[in-house]
């Protein structure tokens, strides 16, 4: 008696086909660039955002050491490089190589240096950049080079205003209405108007000490 067989015929493995495979790459790799360009415009804001931050941190000091030095000037006038003539207190009045110089008072001394703590400082505007510069004696000598430092950069205008005894604005210090001899008054107040590359226009008015 013949036992019963039955035959199925051949048995197929089930799996991806070629083409199937290479859609399935395709897509991952359009996946993967994806994530990598996001990746990176996180990372270039990031940077973009540090560098900005940076450039306040900069503007803000800055601006912090000019008010400093304009809100504590001394009405100490200072002698002239060649010794001739003496410099007054305050003077902006258009027709220097600097647009601005101040014998200023409270210069810190934190390591106890022996010097004074009054300081003649001086602004000058050149190719875009506000320098700040200053000398180690208020008297200066022929020769000796001022100490200078870069406060800002892409400095488009720079002007000061000086508010005399009367309330009223002056472009220039000495005021006009001073005269007779030596000019001792300084102004009540001085205003500050910045035009900056990165960040537009910036005024401050500063109240003078004393």
């Amino acid at each position: 008696m013949n036992q019963g067989f039955t035959h199925t015929g051949p048995q197929f493995l089930k799996g991806f086909t070629l083409l199937e495979l290479l859609v399935a790459m395709a897509i991952f790799a359009l996946v993967g660039a994806l994530g990598f360009g996001g990746l990176n415009a996180v990372i270039t804001q990031q940077q973009i955002a540090s560098q900005r931050i940076e450039e306040l941190s900069r503007l803000q000091r800055g601006i912090r050491i000019l008010t400093g030095d304009l809100s504590q000037p001394h009405p100490r006038y200072v002698r002239e490089i060649l010794g001739q003539s003496f410099e007054g207190p305050l003077v902006a009045d258009g027709l220097r190589d600097y647009e601005l110089s101040i014998t200023r008072a409270g210069w810190r001394n934190p390591v106890g240096t022996p010097r004074g703590e009054l300081q003649r400082v001086q602004y000058r505007l050149e190719d875009g950049e506000l320098i700040r510069e200053y000398w180690p004696s208020l008297d200066r000598v022929l020769g000796t080079e001022p100490r200078s430092e870069v406060l800002l950069e892409g400095v488009i205008e720079l002007e000061f205003g000086f508010m005399d005894s009367s309330g009223k604005w002056q472009q220039r210090w000495p005021s006009p209405n001073q005269s007779g001899g030596l000019p001792t008054a300084l102004p009540r107040a001085i205003r500050i108007r910045l035009e900056l590359e990165a960040w537009g226009e910036i005024q401050r008015v500063v109240e003078v000490a004393g």
